[in-house]
């Protein structure tokens, strides 16, 4: 088991001045290391792949709090709809569509946040600023069509680089977007107030810049085996 009880301790005191959570990243991890740092009091945990999702989460205590982290295709909301609490990934008006219309099904509400696109590499998903205006205008005037997703923030991803100010400046321009869209969509919404930027290689610089939550995977599980995926 290469779980690094330690590193968690350390990240959660990193995150505690800033009053941010920790989403450990636990895709291709087995059961057995998420219920290791679920003992060491760790409740929220972020997958990428659907089907290991649901898998997971039918083995594990029902009180985790689970992330969805990865691109999403609309077709497989259905899977996670039952339980899933937040959905990081949301970069089409589609998708927050087919959220809403499945979290209806079992009379629920999912936590939903708007990716954008911030890094130079355009491998990287995300809106671009024309596309997240169109999707929150439409949003704003469609309000039934979404009455069970919760909009509660935004999500990006950094260039992966280690030019920390190309970094930094990233997670800045993102910040300053987010208050632009809470004053102008959401200026009597307390719930919109999540900004997940960073990881393992820049959560610290993610932190300084505003986030209310960081995705950590290989500092807190070691190195990933992706077994093909």
């Amino acid at each position: 088991m290469a779980i690094n009880i330690t590193a968690h301790k350390a990240v959660l005191s990193q995150l505690a001045p800033y009053n941010a959570r920790l989403v450990a990243v636990s895709k291709t991890k087995p059961v057995e290391d998420i219920k290791a740092f679920y003992e060491a009091g760790q409740r929220i945990f972020g997958e990428n792949y659907v089907q290991e999702l649901v898998e997971k989460q039918a083995q594990l205590p029902a009180d985790i709090e689970w992330h969805f982290i990865g691109h999403l295709q609309s077709n497989k909301v259905k899977y996670m709809a039952p339980f899933v609490h937040t959905i990081h990934a949301v970069d089409t008006l589609k998708l927050l569509q087919e959220i809403s219309k499945q979290a209806a099904k079992h009379q629920r509400t999912i936590h939903c946040l708007l990716q954008v696109h911030i890094a130079a590499e355009e491998t990287k998903f995300g809106m671009n600023r024309q596309e997240l205006q169109q999707l929150l205008e439409y949003w704003a005037a469609n309000a039934p069509q979404f009455s069970h997703v919760r909009i509660a923030g935004m999500m990006g991803m950094a260039t992966n680089t280690t030019n920390e100010t190309q970094i930094r400046e990233e997670f800045h321009q993102l910040h300053q977007l987010f208050g632009s869209v809470k004053s102008t969509f959401f200026n009597n919404h307390d719930y919109f107030r999540e900004l997940s930027i960073g990881m393992s290689a820049d959560y610290t610089i993610a932190l300084e810049e505003g986030s209310t939550m960081v995705r950590i995977g290989s500092l807190l599980f070691g190195e990933r085996n992706y077994n093909g995926k």
